[in-house]
């Protein structure tokens, strides 16, 4: 049974935007759902309205696939773009490299992740446009098949509209498909200040893995695919993968209170809001230093040795000497308050004194 010690104050609560708990309008939603008897397996009111809210958000008819997890949502988009003897290339620092287990190479029968390099994150243009070509026809090697690029970064970076258009023409140009893992697709749209379709099928986008969980939601993501000629096999694969939720209509309440009113987009901006505060504190404290190109609301920094331990001491959570001795990692999200960041900051000065 969880008791209330169970739960971090938001004010120290800083490991990751999955800390947070639910948009009081979408807990409202999932309890409403709750009340009654519906169609399982999608086919429930709530999933056609997601359905119109995605494709008017993107300007466009879209297939939608609601799912549990990014992961599930990035390896299935994945697999339903490549063979199993192709390669889906991704930056180091990606999270289908780095965090998901095996899973891309599980749900692509094998497909191989080739990394491509390049600052804050972002894969660099000219390191792809060698890649694409690498071994191309080689029997003996796995194919470049997809691009896979993630908006925002894992390092917190954004890639500008005319930074995804290129790595999609240089894609695209050599007959690769382009997929984009958007866990945090509204605090870089927000950052931006760019339209859905912009930033994805008018870029060259194929497949969105679009984020709610981590903006609000409780467990909700989505697989959007902007090419009709996908969507037979993403049903199947969703199936198959264990996705095709028979309540599914818990995930679509959640979903279409996400999409409702700008909420998606409000908690967002709070979100971004509150790392730029807390990036403008830090490097206004001596001995702080903020490393990368922050622009959403993930923030690397290097803290005394001092200050991380007087933070852990207090009950602060956050990443530290994951990535490197004396680098530590906050996330915001849209739960966090002026408050909130004001006190970090109070608590960081402290103890770099």
């Amino acid at each position: 049974m969880s008791t209330t010690t169970d739960v971090i104050p938001s004010g120290l609560a800083f490991i990751s935007d999955n800390m947070a708990g639910a948009s009081p309008e979408i807990a409202q939603a999932v309890a409403a759902a709750a009340a009654g008897h519906t169609l399982p397996y999608g086919n429930a009111p709530f999933t056609g309205s997601v359905r119109r809210r995605l494709s008017e958000i993107f300007e466009r008819d879209v297939d939608v696939f609601p799912v549990s997890t990014g992961t599930a949502a990035n390896c299935l988009g994945l697999a339903a773009l490549t063979p199993p003897w192709g390669s889906v290339l991704c930056h180091p620092d990606s999270h289908i490299n780095n965090d998901e287990c095996g899973a891309p190479e599980f749900f692509t029968h094998g497909a191989k992740l080739v990394t491509v390099p390049g600052d804050d994150s972002k894969i660099d243009p000219d390191a792809l446009q060698e890649a694409v070509r690498r071994k191309a026809g080689d029997v003996h090697s796995v194919q470049p098949t997809v691009v896979s690029i993630s908006q925002a970064t894992e390092s917190g970076s954004v890639y500008t509209l005319d930074e995804i258009r290129r790595l999609a023409t240089i894609a695209k140009d050599a007959g690769l498909r382009v997929h984009m893992d958007g866990a945090r697709f509204a605090n870089a749209l927000d950052h931006l200040g760019a339209t859905p379709a912009e930033m994805t099928w008018k870029a060259g986008i194929d497949v969105l893995s679009f984020g709610a969980t981590k903006n609000g939601a409780m467990t909700a993501d989505a697989i959007v695919s902007f090419d009709p000629a996908l969507a037979t096999e993403l049903a199947f694969r969703t199936k198959r993968a264990g996705q095709l939720a028979s309540k599914m209509r818990f995930h679509t309440a959640q979903l279409d209170t996400y999409l409702t009113d700008g909420l998606w987009l409000r908690n967002a901006r709070q979100a971004n809001t509150m790392a730029a505060r807390l990036g403008d504190g830090l490097k206004a404290i001596p001995g702080t230093e903020i490393l990368g190109s922050p622009q959403a609301n993930i923030l690397f920094c290097r803290l005394p040795q001092q200050a991380t331990e007087g933070l852990l001491a207090e009950g602060y959570t956050f990443y530290h000497d994951r990535w490197a001795p004396g680098i530590v990692r906050f996330v915001t999200s849209f739960s966090h308050t002026l408050k909130d960041i004001d006190q970090l900051l109070d608590a960081v000065r402290r103890h770099t004194r």
